[in-house]
């Protein structure tokens, strides 16, 4: 069985657009796409009046060397929210088919299958926010048709760990794609799921330059997954997904020297996020502050609305997590530069002590 009769067979059928510049090929004058043949103002930008290449080769290449993946196994697009509604829309039938999520986790997938009008099975993490992979299994229904796993979880920093994965796609072969999205993967020192691809047609695996690589407001993500997926999603993907600016700075971020910033500022941020959860549970109004192996904390409070507001006071803002289950009391907090931790640091330590 092909991971694609999992798919929409109406998808499966379709005849993709085919833009002006995908059917390019070559030539000196472009009289095809009904672009202005003039530059825009003065200082807007080079080469911004033609349209550009709606998967570009030469990131495609960097990104492919980068992930460890062959480029046809590769989808560029705005973000990981782009990736997780193409294959929302790819695979579930609305009022028909279903994903499947482990709450708390990273509301988007909810989002999109709402959008799609599929419906949304829950497994809740446990009480310590691990995956229960067992009951996941077990409680599957034939109309799950995605499973998404976020590793290490957003809100929680949970690491699910490799075998389990293996252990979940091999489980779910022939029943439903597993999307692993790895987002944070680069903060976990952990070896990402692209490593099982191979073996497993029916795994996704979501990348970002989002975070590890300060692109977020660049709109860069990555599906990585079998080339017959790929070229699924490639025929829903919008005909131009990725300005130029984007494809420019993605480029300059995944160069020797952008990577190699990049690996300095993620041995900081490893080392600022196990400082700052030290700190914090040293502080008298932290109830608990949960295992990360992402960039932020999840921090249960004797009163959080009560911290949020008093940092926000001060000029800091973090993230409300009180609405997911199972976290109730609780604030997310991003690892920033060690001045903007200490900052954090002393406003809450004068909070803990102006409530004894």
């Amino acid at each position: 069985m092909s991971v694609l009769d999992l798919a929409r067979p109406e998808i499966r059928a379709l005849t993709p657009y085919s833009s002006a510049r995908l059917e390019a090929s070559g030539g000196e004058i472009f009289l095809n796409a009904n672009e202005s043949p003039w530059a825009p103002a003065a200082d807007a930008g080079e080469g911004l009046n033609r349209y550009p290449d709606p998967q570009p080769a030469a990131l495609r290449e960097r990104l492919a060397q980068l992930y460890g993946v062959a480029g046809e196994q590769l989808l560029i697009g705005r973000g990981s929210d782009e990736a997780i509604d193409l294959l929302v829309r790819a695979f579930c039938r609305a009022q028909a088919d279903a994903i499947l999520i482990s709450p708390p986790t990273f509301g988007m997938y909810s989002v999109a299958a709402a959008i799609q009008g599929a419906a949304v099975q829950v497994c809740p993490l446990r009480a310590d926010f691990s995956v229960d992979v067992d009951r996941l299994l077990a409680g599957l229904t034939p109309a799950v048709k995605l499973v998404f796993v976020c590793t290490p979880n957003n809100p929680t920093g949970g690491l699910l760990p490799l075998a389990e994965i293996a252990r979940m796609a091999t489980a779910l072969r022939g029943r439903a794609l597993l999307v692993v999205d790895e987002a944070y993967i680069e903060f976990a020192a952990a070896p990402s799921a692209q490593t099982l691809l191979a073996q497993h047609e029916n795994l996704a695996v979501l990348r970002t330059l989002s975070k590890a690589y300060a692109l977020a407001g660049a709109r860069v993500g990555v599906l990585l997954a079998a080339p017959c997926v790929i070229e699924l999603l490639r025929r829903i993907l919008a005909p131009y997904p990725l300005p130029l600016g984007s494809i420019d700075a993605a480029l300059a971020a995944t160069s020797d020297a952008g990577l190699e910033q990049a690996g300095g500022r993620i041995a900081m941020l490893r080392k600022q996020r196990d400082l700052l959860r030290h700190e914090l549970g040293l502080l008298p109004q932290v109830r608990e502050v949960l295992p990360s192996a992402a960039n932020f904390l999840c921090v249960r409070w004797d009163d959080a609305g009560a911290t949020y507001a008093q940092l926000r006071s001060a000029g800091i803002v973090v993230r409300d997590a009180t609405r997911y289950p199972g976290l109730a009391g609780c604030l997310r907090i991003s690892v920033g530069t060690p001045a903007e931790n200490r900052r954090l640091l002393d406003v809450l330590g004068a909070c803990g002590k102006d409530a004894e």
